[in-house]
């Protein structure tokens, strides 16, 4: 695959992941946090969302010869640093990468606020970021 094939593919997986995510905004803190099921979507599609953005910014990082991240925030500062992304985005976008790593590993002790504000109020910055790696391709 192509390192634009695989730009391609990331950005339209973040666009799916944002679509299913969307059917969920509607509803309350509780009504996702005490159902299992909605919960475990809506933690699982966050997680994939932000690790397709994260993807994505490794890809095109690559694809630009950008110096190589050592974390996944990291990759954001880059695009911000290279003129690709605002910093107020990228500070948005490496907390989301924060957010992806205490979905991933830290599970347990996920506060569940922080998910709904996400759901809520992250996802338009996932396309934004989507929308602006579409333009400079």
């Amino acid at each position: 695959m192509t390192e634009l094939a695989a730009i391609e593919n990331k950005i339209s997986a973040i666009r799916k992941y944002l679509k299913i995510l969307e059917r969920y905004q509607a509803l309350s803190q509780e009504e996702i946090e005490n159902n299992v099921d909605r919960r475990g979507a809506v933690e699982r599609y966050l997680y994939l969302a932000c690790q397709a953005a994260i993807d994505l910014a490794e890809a095109f990082i690559s694809r630009r010869n950008f110096r190589k991240p050592s974390t996944f925030g990291e990759a954001f500062q880059i695009l911000q640093e290279e003129g690709i992304i605002s910093p107020p985005l990228a500070g948005k976008l490496m907390r989301m990468a924060g957010f992806r790593n205490i979905i991933a590993h830290d599970y347990e002790i996920v506060s569940y606020g922080i998910v709904i504000d996400v759901l809520k109020h992250g996802l338009q910055d996932l396309e934004e970021f989507a929308k602006v790696i579409t333009e400079r391709c």
